[in-house]
């Protein structure tokens, strides 16, 4: 091998510049394979377009806003005139009282929602499973999915006539027993449960959909293996049908600890009063109050944006432990 300076130097820079070419030939060999697959499949991205352009519109381009949650906003000055003030209107939220209420009434319905709520759809799918008569199931599938499809103001009328003083059937069995009428919706103690029943009733049978598609993709050799074995089908839905869909159970617990802090805003709006504020109020209608009612645009999207981090928060928490634990993550 020569020692020659000028010919390592030379065989180097020969080397260098082979790898700068090769390199160039794999850009454009990518480049040239996504250009191709956009060509193969356009027709797919044109039809995804409409989502991706709903999607900036209306959800990365409102972001450009969060920022007078730091200013001290002024419509005649807009966002980008109005003078920045820092943490100063986050320093006045975790100071006014009716937003640590809101909060701690929105963990706490949050928290009974996800204890009692959350397992009626995963209960309700292992039981339309086991159901083999198929037109009483559809039927009763039918009756449960309903009340997902009616309008939350419907449902909060059909909610106070039922529990009306005077009418509701609520307080007519109870006028059986000899008990006085019950003015339910003014009564703070009875909100909560109230509110979390109702949307049980609405929204369980449409959410244990998911559940039933995941058991349909349970793998049938499994069933006719625990026949052979002499399994009975209790056996067979604890040992086989639970254990294959707890992948699906483990990512919607996620989605829904996510979404602890996301109470039924136009429910509550509905069914709460002055009266039932001590256990009504979540951060959603104290947004709402302050944002749209009181004009302090600036306040509520400091309450907003605290709302969003929570939840982030949230999901990248439950994910990471899910993660490390169960091996099923959203990502």
């Amino acid at each position: 091998m020569s020692s020659d300076p000028n010919v390592t130097d030379g065989t180097r820079a020969r080397r260098s510049g082979d790898a700068q070419a090769a390199q160039r030939d794999r850009r454009q060999s990518r480049g040239q394979r996504i250009i191709d697959h956009l060509k193969r499949e356009w027709q797919l991205y044109a039809m995804l377009l409409p989502t991706i352009l709903w999607l900036v519109i209306f959800l990365y381009k409102p972001m450009y806003g969060l920022q007078i949650a730091f200013k001290d906003y002024s419509i005649f000055r807009g966002v980008a005139g109005s003078q920045w003030i820092g943490f100063e209107h986050f320093e006045t939220l975790f100071n006014n009282d009716q937003f640590l209420r809101a909060l701690r009434n929105t963990i706490i319905m949050s928290a009974y929602g996800l204890l009692f709520g959350f397992p009626v759809p995963i209960l309700l799918a292992l039981m339309f499973n086991e159901v083999l008569n198929q037109t009483f199931k559809k039927t009763a599938q039918t009756i449960v999915y309903l009340p997902h499809f009616i309008s939350s103001v419907i449902i909060a009328g059909i909610v106070m006539t039922a529990f009306s003083p005077s009418a509701g059937i609520v307080n007519t069995v109870l006028g059986w027993f000899g008990a006085d009428p019950i003015y339910f919706l003014t009564k703070p103690e009875w909100f909560r449960p109230i509110f979390i029943g109702t949307g049980i009733w609405q929204e369980a049978g449409f959410q244990s959909i998911v559940y039933l598609a995941a058991i349909a993709g349970v793998s049938p050799t499994l069933y006719e293996s625990a026949v052979v074995d002499g399994a009975s089908r209790w056996q067979m839905m604890w040992k086989i049908t639970v254990p294959s869909i707890l992948p699906t159970i483990i990512i919607m617990l996620i989605i829904r600890i996510g979404n602890i802090l996301e109470i039924s805003f136009e429910m509550i709006i509905l069914l709460y009063q002055p009266a039932t504020y001590e256990t009504a109020d979540v951060v959603n209608t104290f947004i709402y109050r302050q944002g749209l009612q009181g004009g302090q645009y600036d306040f509520a999207a400091a309450a907003g944006l605290f709302n969003a981090v929570i939840a982030f928060a949230l999901v990248m928490t439950a994910n990471t432990i899910s993660r490390r634990y169960s091996h099923t993550s959203l990502w």
